[in-house]
């Protein structure tokens, strides 16, 4: 089936631009001996994750327990969960999951490490455990080096965890003056920091200027959206990901209203200008959205769309597109080959 008789708003992935993004990435890591484990929040499709890992991925990364869970059980036997886990119930799924696959998680604090450490006890079995640092994004992870240190010791004395290392969020060179200094504060006590875990689209390509890193986790760089355009981390011809709408209403010469709002788009920002990319109109601009429609400036355009017209959008933030999504649809060459569910939608928990 051609991809004009999809029905509108559909999420679109051009199958041979995400094939050699994938492939591209990889070689560039593999190239610098850094590990890949890609970020599953971009797609949340277990087959685009297996052909992260047929790709060369020594794993993949999931932010909640529930996609993680969702990819165990599609068959991915290596996965990092960088997320303080914490409560009885989440900590007995996490126990059960860990006794299935190669899982690793992080914390910040001794709290987490504590409820990591009495239910991995509990179950006989050992979880890996790195430290998650703040190098300057202000979001979770301990504060200073000494900091880490301090808890990377208390999960190697902890009963049923082992310290796996440091991870952060994104790669800069606080990152790496962060890890030296932790590595030699750890290394008087012989506690070996085995893997750094860094990451970030943005900064996908500078991977390899970061001495301490050993792992990076990246998402979009599979997709591409108008926030990794902007970022100059990938081209728009290499851009995979697009959101197909169609043209509801020309209520003035000016204006135009699509089919896709804030349950299409999403409301991200992201500090750019509009909610999306027009590629047949480039010079239009997507002033706001309600929840099923999306207001468009096209006074700007020498040309404007009339009622009908099917429009090919760039989000500003694919991630959250892909969570709106019951399915993507992979094309290649304008034809259907493949209709994906996005099997962890709304996996939060």
């Amino acid at each position: 089936m051609h991809m004009d008789l999809l029905e509108t708003p559909v999420a679109v992935v051009d199958l041979d631009k995400l094939e050699a993004n994938i492939q591209r990435f990889q070689q560039y890591l593999d190239e610098h001996g850094i590990a890949n484990r890609p970020h599953m929040k971009t797609h949340k499709i277990p087959a685009i994750a297996q052909m992260q890992l047929a790709a060369g991925a020594v794993g993949i990364t999931c932010q909640k327990l529930g996609e993680a869970e969702i990819m165990a059980d599609a068959g991915v036997t290596d996965i990092f969960l960088p997320y303080n886990i914490m409560g009885a119930s989440k900590l007995e799924r996490l126990v059960a999951l860990a006794k299935r696959i190669n899982l690793s998680v992080t914390a910040d604090s001794d709290y987490t490490v504590k409820g990591l450490s009495d239910a991995a006890d509990e179950a006989g079995i050992e979880l890996t455990v790195l430290v998650e640092c703040d190098t300057g994004l202000g979001r979770c992870g301990v504060q200073s080096p000494a900091a880490a240190a301090e808890l990377a010791r208390h999960i190697e004395q902890a009963p049923g965890l082992h310290f796996g290392g440091l991870m952060t969020y994104p790669n800069s060179e606080a990152m790496d003056k962060f890890a030296a200094e932790t590595r030699h504060l750890l290394a008087e006590d012989g506690i070996a920091v085995e893997r750094v875990s860094g990451g970030g689209t943005p900064q996908m390509w500078s991977a390899h200027t970061h001495p301490s890193l050993t792992e990076h986790r990246s998402g979009m760089y599979i997709f591409g959206d108008r926030y990794t355009l902007n970022a100059g981390a990938i081209a728009l011809d290499d851009c995979a990901f697009q959101v197909v709408a169609t043209v509801v209403s020309r209520p003035t010469e000016d204006r135009g209203i699509l089919d896709a709002g804030s349950k299409t788009l999403s409301s991200d920002l992201l500090g750019l200008q509009g909610h999306g990319y027009i590629l047949e109109y480039p010079d239009a601009c997507i002033t706001g959205l309600s929840e099923e429609h999306g207001l468009v400036d096209f006074s700007k355009c020498a040309a404007k769309p009339a009622i009908g017209e099917r429009v090919t959008i760039i989000p500003n933030h694919c991630c959250v597109v892909t969570n709106l999504f019951n399915e993507v649809v992979g094309v290649r060459q304008q034809q259907v080959e493949t209709v994906w569910p996005v099997a962890c939608r709304g996996a939060l928990q």
